[in-house]
């Protein structure tokens, strides 16, 4: 690999000089960190990740290389890259690639050889911020304007960036599910392909609908539930989805993962606000309020609903984050309709909270009279 010379600039005016991989060019968005140790291909290609640079805490990347399995869509959706050390090698028996040459691919800048731990802390104490990596301009003086002329995440309704164009039929089709005969229309709000694996496994047949899809379309396709997917930004600006949302509510069983689980919490009379620097990481604990068990959790949201909004005596708040005691799943007392902010799909992450797919099954059993 080529060593070239890469800044990176903060809207504090704070830099950090290291050596860029991947594309050359100029890149910006908000700065985030993500504890996961591993899983960062799937990080990559998370399309919640969509209009941010994402810095990893783990200092080696790169050593397992990438592969066409692990992906979570069809191409990486992050602004930029940020790590401690780019591995130069890549070693294992499924590697197709080296990471910088498949960022360099999909046209994404990334910056090695920087301090991330003093990054993480600079964000971790002053919050998110926006921010520009670039190989071709160093000088930090003349990058800043053009940092401080970068959108904000609030305010943009980037579920409409990252969403399907049109309406599809997820290719999958497990025999349990020829049989079982569950039939999901699943929003896609930045869907990840392992949420669709998984309701697959559990005997779904899927039909993919863009973010903007009304109410009525959803209820002409009979389906046996709908699946409010995960998904970039700020959830306040997709009013359609939520107007949707409150359209289905008790027609259909609901099950929302990450901003799926924020426009549940708006359409149900909540509100939502920014979080200080999000929760991104495979390592987060949440514990289940109706069990009492704590799940080791997979999270990236920048988002959070407000407990204090949600109306008691309709919603339930069924999960709570134990570093911060933020809202982690609500549940409606009396509707079919339930949410968890991190994401059960684990992908990556640990495989905790799996259980929540059965559930959404069990609600559309119960709700067509089956059980």
């Amino acid at each position: 690999m080529k060593e070239k010379p890469a800044i990176l600039v903060l809207e504090d005016g704070r830099f950090f000089v290291g050596k860029g991989f991947g594309a050359d060019g100029e890149r910006g968005g908000e700065a985030v960190f993500n504890t996961a140790m591993t899983g960062y291909q799937e990080i990559l290609t998370d399309p919640s990740y969509s209009g941010q640079i994402v810095v990893m805490t783990y200092p080696e990347i790169g050593n397992y290389g990438v592969n066409s399995e692990d992906v979570e869509s069809a191409k990486p959706w992050l602004e930029g890259f940020a790590v401690r050390n780019l591995s130069r090698i890549h070693s294992n028996w499924r590697s197709e690639s080296s990471l910088n040459r498949y960022l360099a691919d999909h046209g994404i800048v990334g910056i090695c050889d920087i301090d991330t731990r003093a990054l993480v802390r600079h964000l971790r104490n002053l919050g998110s911020q926006r921010c520009m990596i670039s190989t071709r301009e160093t000088d930090p003086a003349l990058l800043l304007p053009r940092v401080l002329a970068l959108p904000r995440m609030e305010g943009q309704n980037l579920a409409e960036k990252v969403s399907c164009p049109q309406a599809y039929a997820w290719p999958g089709g497990s025999t349990q599910a020829r049989a079982a005969g569950f039939s999901v229309a699943a929003y896609d709000f930045g869907i990840k392909r392992n949420i669709l694996h998984m309701l697959e496994q559990c005997g779904c047949r899927i039909q993919v609908v863009p973010a903007g899809t009304p109410a009525a379309d959803i209820l002409a396709m009979e389906v046996d539930g709908v699946f409010l997917s995960n998904g970039p930004g700020d959830p306040q600006p997709v009013e359609p989805a939520i107007a949707a949302i409150r359209q289905l509510l008790g027609k259909k069983p609901l099950f929302g993962i990450c901003l799926g689980h924020q426009l549940l919490g708006l359409a149900l009379g909540g509100n939502t606000y920014k979080l200080k620097f999000g929760h991104h990481g495979a390592n987060h604990p949440v514990q289940n309020r109706k069990t009492g068990r704590v799940e080791i959790t997979s999270q990236n949201h920048g988002f959070a609903v407000d407990p204090d909004s949600l109306p008691a005596a309709d919603v339930e708040i069924t999960h709570l984050n134990l570093n911060d005691g933020t809202v982690e799943g609500l549940q409606h007392r009396h509707l079919p309709a339930f949410s968890v902010q991190y994401h059960p799909e684990s992908a990556p992450g640990p495989h905790d909270s799996h259980y929540l797919f059965q559930h959404f099954i069990d609600l559309m059993t119960e709700f067509r009279g089956d059980a």
